[in-house]
């Protein structure tokens, strides 16, 4: 351990920046990953400055957070550590970094945009219907004197669902429109216009 603390100290001041970067970010880059593998990642805080927007993009994702915040970090200490040979000029190797550092945070608002995308619900809901023009599949008898069954297609699949209605018996294969949902699992439906 010790020899790891010499030559650290033989460094110059510029690689122990990007070393401590590049080391202390990567620990806390690889705790947040665990801690978002394990589903306890809902608490990234946002920095907000004299009660201005935080430039939020929407879906919680803003540009000043502390995860953005390590992710520059590690983009820029691994940066400065990698391309120290060969950059040999200190502020132009810094200048290199932090755009490696930004790119980072750029890549993350990119993976964490495709990623909401993921988490959208596609479950069915009943109350989607209303309004709808659906195929009747089984005859739905007059004056709500009991059930027949329409076809409903949701996020590319086929639903069958209980419907009734107020008028005259509506045949298979006719067009009808849901103008109500009745409970849970029946809709209301009226002979489509033509």
């Amino acid at each position: 351990m010790q020899e790891y603390l010499d030559l650290f100290s033989q460094m110059d001041t510029s690689m122990q920046v990007f070393w401590v970067c590049a080391l202390a970010g990567s620990v806390i880059f690889i705790i947040q990953m665990i801690l978002t593998l394990m589903g306890m990642d809902h608490s990234d805080i946002d920095v907000d400055f004299d009660g201005a927007d935080t430039m939020d993009y929407g879906d919680s994702i803003s540009l000043f957070s502390i995860k953005n915040f390590v992710n520059f970090v590690v983009g820029f200490g691994w940066a400065g550590v990698c391309l120290n040979d060969a950059i040999s000029n200190r502020v132009v190797l810094t200048i290199v970094a932090t755009i490696v550092g930004v790119l980072f945070v750029l890549m993350f608002f990119f993976i964490k945009k495709q990623t909401k995308k993921l988490e959208h619900n596609g479950a069915f809901q009943i109350n989607d219907c209303k309004g709808k023009t659906v195929d009747v599949y089984l005859r739905i008898p007059a004056s709500r004197s009991g059930k027949g069954k329409v076809q409903i297609s949701f996020n590319g699949s086929i639903q069958e669902i209980e419907a009734m209605t107020d008028g005259d018996e509506i045949k298979s294969g006719q067009k009808v429109t849901v103008i109500d949902i009745i409970d849970k699992t029946t809709l209301l439906v009226r002979p489509s216009l033509p």
